[in-house]
């Protein structure tokens, strides 16, 4: 089995029947790991697809097969919750392509917006990074009221709170566009002194090596 296989695209209308069965698979698959998960209603995640913010999987023969969705505060924050794989079809790179294709989605429609995570899932944290995510304090994520709401439905509430919201058993990534914007522009004044500096060296070389040259033939 290969990502070949697999049928990634946003989500729409046509796609809501599949929402419970989604949800359902989310608490499932929070359970076997015993770790905590922010749950969400058939209603919460069927929304998501009507309004162009979710991404889900099919594979070739029409079994679903994977999905995620976006989470939105005032703009400023994004995050890219609530990834899904069918059981059948883990372990085929899914998961990673599903990520790659909410990020994009989430790009596209939020360019400013800082767009973060909060998993204790080692897997999940190795795409993470791949896309360029940073590891950060809770301190740097949205403090909007309503996300930390979502987290009561966690088993690990009770931790969350007793740390008064500042770590829990997540651990917290970010993906500033900003400061990412910044690292490409640090990187390309290098380059370009880089090149400048070798331009220098070679015109000087050059110079050198046309007056040996004059003054040979003198």
């Amino acid at each position: 089995m290969t990502i070949q296989d697999f049928d990634i695209r946003v989500a729409s209308a046509q796609d809501v029947d599949f929402a419970q069965q989604i949800c359902d698979e989310m608490a499932e698959s929070a359970k076997a790991r015993g770790t905590g998960i922010a749950q969400r209603s058939a209603e919460y995640v069927a929304n998501k697809m009507l309004e162009g913010k979710a991404v889900i999987a099919f594979h070739k023969d029409g079994t679903w097969a994977g999905f995620c969705y976006i989470e939105t505060w005032s703009g400023e924050f994004v995050a890219n919750s609530g990834l899904i794989v069918n059981p059948n079809f883990r372990k085929s790179g899914l998961a990673k392509a599903i990520k790659e294709r909410i990020f994009k989605l989430s790009r596209t429609k939020y360019p400013d917006a800082k767009i973060f995570g909060l998993t204790t899932g080692l897997a999940v944290m190795k795409i993470n990074s791949d896309l360029g995510y940073e590891p950060v304090t809770y301190s740097e994520l949205t403090q909007d009221e309503k996300f930390w709401e979502g987290c009561k439905s966690c088993v690990n509430y009770d931790i969350l709170m007793s740390k008064d919201r500042k770590n829990c058993m997540c651990t917290a990534m970010l993906f500033d566009p900003a400061e990412k914007q910044k690292e490409q522009e640090d990187k390309m004044k290098r380059i370009t002194h880089k090149a400048t500096l070798l331009e220098r060296i070679e015109n000087a070389i050059k110079r050198r090596m046309e007056k040996f040259s004059f003054e040979l033939k003198g």
